[in-house]
């Protein structure tokens, strides 16, 4: 039975993967907030892993076969940007620094598709250069960088991952869930034909698990196939769910001036990163990925989402007394989005 530390493993997709690896293997989960999954092969640590004593303890008395570095805080949740960095470059480092210590032969990382801050007209490979606009992104390229760095003492696998999508999925979906559950219109930035790609959560389970075999350092995309538009994939969740709502459009300059601003009074939820990609392009190539590790995604950007709003609607009452829970478990704030939603 091979043993593996899970970094953020009460989280959305640490959860996901966690209950993946249970079936055939012993797990430790570390995570700042309290994991209630109960299993003969977890053990459960409530922990910073900025705390060097908890982890070199851990690292000591498992023997790691590998490590599944999930733990990260997210902008659009944290008021103090230095607790993000400390949490997610640091904790990095510690991370890296023990398995090193301790001789564990494997670590595969959760990177973003936040490294970049713009519009692409073509598919992103690998090579293409990091441009991260935001403390979020910054702060995973320091991650990659301190990996790469120590590749000659630990094999590492980066996944360059778009946004993670399962039943339960929240955080600022639950924005788009809420205008849909109330058939309210639904507003788009712009015309609505650029396409951002997603992955299915199970999808990237599947892929961390190849990646267990594979022999060297490698940088990796992720993402789903077949990208639509958004005006098709939020068409598909509205007819698929029988919701009355209807798409609007809005201007993009003037709207993504006003959200900028309304983010620097604090009265939004949605970063420069948001704002400044909610009607961009972004599609990964994932020809590497499918080379290499046999990848494949199984589900598209519309079925995934679709999935994730019926988890909505049909634990909506549950999920709006959320508390002490990942800020992807939960829903973001609306702030001035609140107004707009009324308005609609």
């Amino acid at each position: 039975m091979k043993k593996y530390l899970i970094t953020g493993g009460a989280g959305f997709y640490g959860s996901i993967l966690k209950k993946d690896l249970l079936n055939n293997n012993f797990c430790v989960s570390i995570d700042l907030e309290s994991d209630n999954y109960i299993h003969k092969n977890l053990v459960t640590i409530k922990g910073d892993i900025r705390n060097k004593n908890i982890l070199d303890e851990l690292f000591k008395k498992y023997k790691f076969d590998a490590v599944f570095h999930c733990a990260a805080l997210l902008a659009h949740e944290i008021k103090n940007k230095n607790d993000l960095w400390t949490a997610n470059v640091d904790g990095t480092q510690n991370v890296v620094n023990y398995a090193i210590k301790y001789n564990c032969p494997k670590l595969i990382f959760i990177s973003s598709n936040c490294l970049w801050g713009k519009n692409f007209e073509y598919k992103v490979t690998e090579e293409e250069i990091p441009e991260p606009i935001e403390i979020y992104g910054k702060s995973k390229l320091e991650c990659e960088k301190i990996l790469l760095s120590n590749k000659d003492k630990l094999n590492s696998i980066i996944f360059r991952s778009p946004t993670i999508i399962d039943e339960g999925r929240l955080g600022l979906l639950s924005l788009l869930f809420e205008f849909i559950d109330e058939n309210r219109k639904v507003p788009i930035v712009g015309n609505g034909n650029n396409k951002y790609q997603f992955i299915y959560a199970k999808d990237m389970v599947q892929a961390m698990k190849k990646a267990l075999s594979y022999d060297k350092t490698e940088i990796f995309n992720i993402g789903s196939d077949n990208v639509k538009s958004f005006n098709e994939v939020y068409k598909y969740v509205i007819d698929k769910s029988s919701s009355k709502s209807k798409l609007i459009h809005f201007p993009k300059k003037i709207t993504t001036l006003c959200m900028k601003i309304c983010f620097k009074l604090g009265i939004s939820p949605l970063g420069p990163y948001q704002y400044k990609m909610i009607s961009a392009n972004f599609v990964f190539d994932t020809t590497k990925i499918k080379e290499k590790l046999d990848f494949k995604p199984t589900l598209s950007n519309e079925e995934m989402l679709y999935k994730s709003y019926k988890y909505y609607h049909e634990n909506r009452k549950e999920i709006e007394h959320r508390s002490n829970v990942s800020a992807h478990n939960k829903n973001a704030k609306m702030g001035v989005i609140r107004l707009l939603k009324w308005m609609m």
